[in-house]
């Protein structure tokens, strides 16, 4: 069953960001995963307006999705997001299809 990252961001340095930008697709990939939303349009359709740059990425299961954010690879690419964003990152499990 797969695994989703969900990650919300407000970007306060889009310069420094880029350098993370450039880095985590690499990292996404060696561990399984695909970028399903990765910034672009929101609408809020109900609720208030979404602020924040929105991210989905796609793992084959639940457990890879945590492995790659505690992996040596993404603690280090991290370290290039400090200073230059406020997040937050969720592990969601998927449903059987």
């Amino acid at each position: 069953m797969a695994g989703y990252m969900i990650v919300r961001v407000e970007v306060t340095d889009w310069e420094q960001y880029q350098k993370y930008m450039e880095v985590t697709p690499e990292i996404v990939a060696q561990y399984g995963g695909r970028f399903i939303v990765r910034g672009g349009r929101t609408a809020a359709l109900e609720g208030p307006e979404e602020p924040t740059r929105v991210v989905v990425v796609e793992f084959p299961s639940f457990d890879q999705a945590v492995e790659f954010y505690n992996s040596p690879e993404y603690t280090e690419a991290r370290m290039l997001r400090e200073g230059a964003a406020n997040a937050q990152f969720l592990a969601v499990e998927g449903v059987e299809s």
